[in-house]
């Protein structure tokens, strides 16, 4: 099927036309999703756009008009209709996160594009390689959240989805030629599943760089970072935009103790000194005087000596995968990632059977080089 390229379309803001739209995706056999957000633009990100496709038309679903987009939920979640998205991932947790919606039958192009070997699998990329299209992406980091949405933009976010199912029926028909179909239906069937999960325990858990840092000053982090964030919930932005993380690892280590100490602070500006420079001397000094045992100490993972062997396995291993996925056309990463071969190695096992208690490891990798994978241990 050849694209089409019509991309100013209607958007949907009343529920009335909501439950028609939804009606028309429950009579398809498939049909093309994206999402937009706003994580670049507020403390609390949240969909604000919902473009679909059939095989003929495209709307764009205004949730911030709508608020109750339970209509769509019987279509998105049917079996029977499989519904093509480009890097899933996040769009699947954000569905069920904001809306409760799930996603049962699932075709990512982009994992699709992964086992065939495609090494430029951005939506852009595609779309130029296969059908001369070229995505505008002025828009990529907008505020989603705007309303009016201009028709440039209004343009920009239909394009995501407009061209999606042709470029579905050419990379089925390639993973099928390739025998490779099976293996997506697994990973879209897992991916079906993935869900946002809330963040436990302290901040600098998540920070980079925190766990090289000693603990006075991974209070002076924690602190520095509590700080930022009630500052960018009160403020409604995105917390790297009021301090970034690089600059509150320099200060947690500096621990200034005045204002003319920020100033040596790198990515600090004078902007930042003024609004916030009080309260981040206030927050270093909260760290200093915390009792000894008090202070934060960053968990380190217990590891168990590898087992006699493990070591020259996965070198072993490593060999072959990168033999192996030269001989597919495919990257190494996407054959078996290195948490995976480690975990084999580690394992050591001598049959399929046993094969089949390493966590993670998929059916289709299974078939695809389980075998092999035995004799080049046993080897």
């Amino acid at each position: 099927m050849t694209p089409f390229t019509r991309h100013d379309c209607e958007i949907v803001t009343q529920a009335e036309r909501l439950e028609e739209v939804a009606a028309i995706l429950s009579s398809q056999t498939e049909f093309a999703v994206d999402l937009e957000m706003d994580s670049l633009h507020h403390y609390q990100e949240k969909v604000c756009l919902i473009q679909v496709s059939t095989r003929s038309e495209s709307w764009l679903i205004d949730p911030l008009a709508l608020k109750d987009l339970s209509p769509l939920a019987p279509s998105l979640g049917d079996p029977r209709i499989l519904i093509v998205m480009h890097g899933a991932d996040y769009d699947v947790r954000s569905l069920h996160r904001d809306y409760g919606i799930e996603i049962r039958n699932l075709f990512d192009t982009m994992l699709a594009s992964r086992f065939l070997g495609i090494t430029e699998f951005g939506l852009a990329a595609l779309l130029k390689a296969r059908f001369g299209i070229e995505l505008n992406k002025k828009y990529q980091k907008a505020d989603w959240s705007k309303r009016p949405l201009s028709p440039e933009m209004r343009a920009y976010a239909a394009a995501d989805t407009s061209d999606l199912l042709p470029l579905f029926d050419q990379l089925k028909a390639e993973l099928i030629k390739k025998e490779r179909l099976h293996w997506l239906k697994e990973e879209c069937h897992l991916l079906c599943q993935a869900r946002v999960t809330e963040k436990e325990g302290p901040l600098f858990l998540s920070c980079k760089g925190a766990g090289k840092i000693k603990n006075r000053s991974l209070a002076a982090l924690e602190e520095l970072l509590q700080l930022r964030d009630r500052q960018a919930r009160e403020l409604d932005r995105p917390p790297f935009k009021v301090l970034s993380a690089e600059t509150l690892l320099e200060a947690a280590e500096k621990r200034p103790r005045t204002l003319a100490d920020l100033s040596g602070i790198k990515g600090m500006t004078p902007g930042q000194i003024q609004r916030f420079g009080e309260k981040i001397v206030a927050a270093v000094s909260a760290a200093l005087a915390l009792p000894e045992e008090e202070l934060p100490r960053f968990p380190r993972l217990r590891r168990d000596e590898p087992a006699d062997g493990t070591k020259e396995r996965i070198k072993r291993l490593k060999s072959w995968r990168e033999q192996f996925s030269s001989s597919q056309g495919l990257e190494p990463g996407v054959v078996a990632p290195n948490w995976l071969l480690e975990a084999v190695a580690d394992a050591d096992p001598v049959s399929v059977e046993e094969l089949d208690r390493i966590a993670g490891m998929r059916e289709w990798q299974k078939k695809a080089y389980g075998p092999v994978l035995l004799k080049e241990l046993a080897g």
